[in-house]
C-alpha cells in the first residue's frame, strides 16, 4: 500500500508539472515522436518551439513543485534546527532534504490521491481530455495551497494582476496562488524557526555569561554550549517534537 502511495505521488507531480505548462503557455502539450532517417514532412516550427518550452518547464518542474507543496516549510524549519544547534553540517544536507521530501510525500499523499483519482486515472483511461485533466488536477492543489495561504498575501498578487474577486478558491488563477502560497509558507517557517531558536539562545547566553564571570574570555562559548544544547535536544526528544509540530501545522 505504501509503495503505491509513492508511485501515485511521483506521477501526480509529473501531471502537475504539465499543469503549469498549460497554465503558463496556454496550449496543450505537443505529441512527441522520434523518426529515424530523412523526414519529408513540413517544417516543424511551432512544434519545435512547443517541445522546447515543454523541456524548459520540465527542467524547472522541481522548483515549481517545491513551491506548491509542504516542502518549503519543512526544509526551512529543519535548516533552522541545525543552525540553532550550531552543529554546522550535522545532519548533512542530504539527510535534511531526504527527510523533508519523505515528510512532503506523507503530508501531500491525500492531495496527490485526489489528483490521481480525479485527473490522472480518467485521463489514462481516455475518459477526459488533456485540458480537462489539467483542470481537474488543479482543484486539489488549489485547495491545499489556499488553506495555507494568508489573505493578505493573496490580495497582494490579486491586486497587482487586477484579478477580480473569485467566488471560490477554484476560480483563483494558479499563477496568482503559487507565489502567494510561497511567501505565506516562508513567513510561517520563519516564525517556527524563531521559536526553535529561543531555548538554544538562552543556553548560549548563560554559558557566555558564566565564562565571562570566571574570567575565561579566551575560551569560545560555542565549544561549551554545544554539548549542553545537544543534551537538551536529545532529552526532550527534539526530532519527534519538530516533526510533530510540522505535521500539526498542516493539519489546521
Amino acid at each position: 500500500m505504501m509503495k503505491n502511495k509513492w508511485w501515485i505521488s511521483i506521477v501526480a507531480i509529473q501531471l502537475l508539472a504539465m499543469l503549469i505548462h498549460n497554465q503558463v503557455f496556454a496550449e496543450p502539450l505537443p505529441d512527441v515522436s522520434i523518426n529515424f532517417g530523412n523526414g519529408n514532412g513540413e517544417a516543424p516550427g511551432t512544434s519545435a518551439i512547443s517541445i522546447l518550452l515543454l523541456i524548459t518547464v520540465l527542467s524547472i518542474a522541481p522548483a515549481i513543485m517545491v513551491l506548491m507543496t509542504s516542502f518549503t516549510r519543512i526544509v526551512i524549519v529543519l535548516g533552522f534546527v541545525r543552525t540553532s544547534l550550531g552543529t554546522q553540517q550535522m545532519p548533512p544536507n542530504q539527510v535534511l532534504i531526504g527527510l523533508a521530501m519523505f515528510l512532503t510525500f506523507f503530508i501531500m499523499a491525500p492531495t496527490f490521491s485526489q489528483v490521481n483519482e480525479a485527473a490522472l486515472q480518467p485521463y489514462l483511461k481516455g475518459e477526459i481530455s488533456q485540458t480537462e485533466a489539467f483542470e481537474q488536477a488543479a482543484v486539489p492543489m488549489k485547495k491545499f495551497m489556499f488553506s495555507h495561504t494568508r489573505e493578505k498575501d493573496l490580495l497582494l498578487f490579486m491586486n497587482y494582476t487586477k484579478t477580480e474577486k473569485p467566488e471560490s478558491y477554484e476560480d483563483i488563477p494558479i499563477t496568482v496562488l503559487i507565489p502567494a502560497y510561497a511567501i505565506s509558507e516562508l513567513k510561517t517557517a520563519f516564525q517556527m524557526g524563531f521559536m526553535i531558536f529561543i531555548p538554544f539562545l538562552v543556553i548560549d547566553m548563560i554559558v557566555a555569561s558564566t565564562l565571562m564571570a570566571m574570567g575565561m574570555m579566551m575560551l569560545p562559548p560555542v565549544m561549551i554550549s554545544l554539548p549542553f544544547k545537544l543534551l537538551l535536544f536529545v532529552l526532550v526528544d527534539g526530532w519527534y517534537l519538530i516533526v510533530k509540530s510540522l505535521l500539526l501545522s498542516f493539519n489546521t
